[in-house]
């Protein structure tokens, strides 16, 4: 599931490494403007401390995930051509990559959604923002400029919404009180051992929260901001909307199920 909106950098042109914007930060050792290549990037488009990104100071390189924009945008839209090749289109392409990893973002959560039996009656509606959202990103570059993200994103994201309370209505919480207290935000907010099936954690930043030994089955993370949460020995088995980006920033260790279309990060203990 999901295998066309990973990323897969060996068919990408480093878009991600030119593209995008990063200042100096806890997750970025340097400065470097959108446009400009990162000092790291090598001539074969691959990173030259792809196996060293944490311990150079690239942590927001690890938690990165472009869900397969870059290669689409690289092969698909561009047709193999290089920005270093077509310099004539290298700001379009530039322009288009940001765009089209939105709409796959959009993508990853409706196919998240298309495979729960709980969605059975928005089926049709979920499969019809599926395919529009699908033909969105074959359109040409000039035309993928002028897409409204923000309005698609605004229809997409009810149907996420109706999803997210279809699904966490079937939640089971036997009855036990677990003690959580609603929050704007849960910053280094100590969740330790809850049992918290079902809960919406939807755009809720929670860095360096500890999740460690909880029950997150059916919980909704859309947009959660994970940096640094303790998710060691945590139940994420049936946890809805959670990305891969999500978790490589986050800490687990071998205990922390994991939903099986997503990977355990390397870094992990």
């Amino acid at each position: 599931m999901f295998i066309e909106l990973k990323s897969d950098c060996k068919n990408c042109f480093g878009l991600c490494c030119v593209a995008l914007p990063y200042g100096k930060s806890s997750d970025f050792p340097f400065n470097k403007d959108g446009g400009n290549p990162c000092r790291n990037l090598c001539s074969n488009n691959l990173c030259a401390i792809h196996d060293q990104l944490m311990e150079k100071g690239f942590r927001g390189c690890v938690s990165y995930e472009c869900f397969g924009a870059g290669q689409h945008v690289s092969q698909s839209i561009y047709n193999g051509k290089d920005w270093r090749e077509d310099a004539e289109h290298a700001e379009e392409m530039f322009a288009v990559f940001p765009l089209v990893q939105q709409l796959h973002e959009m993508l990853w959560y409706l196919q998240h959604t298309l495979t729960l039996k709980e969605t059975k009656s928005i089926q049709s509606r979920l499969q019809k923002i599926y395919e529009e959202t699908i033909e969105l990103t074959m359109k040409e570059p000039e035309e993928i400029l002028k897409i409204d993200i923000v309005a698609h994103r605004s229809k997409v994201n009810a149907l996420l919404l109706e999803t997210s309370e279809m699904y966490r209505a079937n939640r089971s919480k036997n009855g036990k009180k677990n003690g959580l207290k609603k929050k704007s935000d849960y910053l280094g907010a100590n969740l330790k051992g809850l049992n918290l099936q079902g809960e919406d954690f939807r755009g809720k930043l929670m860095i360096a929260s500890n999740l460690s030994q909880s029950d997150l089955r059916r919980a909704d993370f859309i947009g959660a901001d994970l940096r640094d949460a303790d998710l060691s020995g945590t139940d994420l088995s049936e946890v809805l909307f959670l990305t891969q980006s999500q978790i490589n920033s986050a800490v687990g260790d071998v205990h922390t199920k994991i939903p099986n279309y997503l990977e355990r990060p390397s870094h992990w203990i």
